[in-house]
């Protein structure tokens, strides 16, 4: 796979993903937001032995969908603050999850926006997996949430997020990390039981 930026916010950049294979498929044929996406490089099929579970209705063709993808994200400046970018959606083909793509997209993105002059970079996550593949990438809690129950994370552009000392005196990496998942145990948002399982583990908590 390579990595391909696709073009910045406002410059029209669209992928056609089949909703079968990727989350938020629909978000990425709209124009405005950036684009970047992890792809085959000579055009082939990313992952040419998947089988979809479902077929396509008779409007839509295969032939239609940017199928050398095997990973994409899109992202937008912040709409109070210029100077930070935030990632909007993120999404790798169901049948590589698992892999790492989500963060090596992250990572390679994450360095483009900094090299095009974008201070900090933010993202909302809603769930535990996302938020923990995150925290790999440099993002920290940032003790905020949105009104749909996620968890607002943030790093410097040009570097991993660095930890400040707290009120209560000096916060650890790991303090903010379990900060996080306690906010997803305790939020609005009831967890289902494989995500109550992984954030207990997380805690050390025994899950009852």
């Amino acid at each position: 796979m390579e990595y391909a930026f696709l073009g910045g916010p406002g410059s029209g950049a669209t992928l056609r993903l089949d909703y079968r294979a990727f989350a938020y498929a629909g978000k990425f044929v709209v124009g405005a937001p950036g684009k970047a996406a992890l792809r085959t490089p000579d055009g082939s099929p990313a992952v040419p032995e998947w089988e979809p579970d479902e077929p396509l209705p008779p409007t839509v063709e295969a032939s239609e969908f940017d199928d050398d993808v095997v990973a994409a994200v899109s992202f937008s400046p912040d709409r109070t603050d210029p100077d930070c970018c935030r990632l909007r959606y993120v999404t790798v083909h169901v049948a590589r999850r698992g892999e790492g793509l989500g963060p090596r997209l992250i990572d390679r993105t994450v360095s483009r926006l900094a090299t095009d002059g974008y201070d900090r970079v933010k993202i909302a996550v809603n769930n535990p997996f996302a938020y923990a593949a995150l925290s790999k990438c440099g993002f920290a809690y940032t003790g905020e949430t949105t009104g749909i129950a996620e968890l607002v994370l943030e790093r410097p552009a040009a570097e991993p997020a660095a930890v400040s000392g707290s009120a209560g005196g000096s916060e650890t990496a790991g303090d903010r990390y379990r900060d996080g998942l306690r906010a997803f145990r305790d939020g609005d948002r009831d967890l289902d039981p494989v995500e109550r399982e992984f954030v207990a583990a997380r805690l050390g908590e025994r899950e009852e």
